[in-house]
């Protein structure tokens, strides 16, 4: 049998971290890349529950789960978040598929559970995630500090069970995230030659909205879907190119 590593990038996350590792009870091995700026208890009640546990400083998110990769003592790896669960049948699933060598990377679909609720549209579901991949056929993209982006030197396939992702419990966190998100988006945009244009302030949120809801039929979630809507276009729309257009002035 072809073995599975399960690895987690971690910080402060001790309210989650039992849930997360408890859900996958199928893999070979538990690895936690724990952030070093990290002051609670994770890194205790991981080991605990049997996990690995490596401290590593944060640099970006693609640096962090390359190094993951370095980790694993099996030939696949599968990354999951603190906030998401795994499920007996993605287990089995995943079991399943590594035996086959058909691939070097699985992508996963994910059910994101926002403000206590499944949002179906809107780009949320089935927001496929590459995350099974095969040790020395997969690496991350350096130039990718968020949203990070997998390179691979095969062929990829699509997993039919899904993650649940608790993505956000509150609106307040949701807003926390994103402001930390449009820094790193706009730094992408910066060293990609990307100048925004006067008209772009306007134009990109109204064309983000226009896609989410539209296109994407974020209208079927009803007020969930255009409150998200609504906050998607504001911060990856007017606030990405706010900051990007402050990296050209102050550059």
């Amino acid at each position: 049998m072809v073995g599975v590593s399960v690895a987690v990038l971690a910080r402060d996350n001790e309210d989650q971290i039992a849930a997360c590792l408890t859900s996958v009870p199928w893999a070979d091995e538990h690895i936690v890349v724990l952030d070093t700026r990290s002051r609670d208890r994770t890194a205790e009640i991981a080991q605990s529950l049997g996990a690995r546990v490596v401290p590593h400083p944060f640099h970006d998110f693609g640096a962090q789960r390359e190094f993951g990769l370095t980790l694993a003592s099996h030939p696949w790896l599968f990354y999951v978040d603190t906030d998401e669960r795994g499920t007996p049948a993605l287990g089995e699933e995943i079991r399943r598929v590594v035996q086959e060598e058909t691939a070097v990377g699985w992508w996963v679909p994910r059910r994101n559970i926002i403000w206590g609720r499944e949002i179906r549209h809107g780009g949320w579901y089935p927001d496929h995630q590459l995350r099974l991949l095969r040790i020395g056929h997969a690496h991350y993209d350096p130039t990718r500090q968020v949203h990070e982006v997998v390179q691979l030197d095969g062929q990829a396939g699509y997993l039919r069970e899904p993650l649940i992702h608790h993505n956000y419990a509150t609106l307040r966190e949701f807003v926390t995230k994103q402001r930390q998100y449009v820094g790193l988006e706009a730094d992408i945009l910066y060293r990609q030659g990307i100048r925004p244009k006067p008209w772009t302030f306007a134009a990109q949120p109204l064309r983000e909205f226009w896609r989410r809801y539209v296109q994407l039929q974020g209208y079927r979630d009803g007020a969930h879907g255009l409150a998200l809507c609504g906050l998607v276009a504001y911060y990856y729309g007017f606030r990405v190119t706010c900051e990007l257009a402050g990296r050209w002035r102050s550059g």
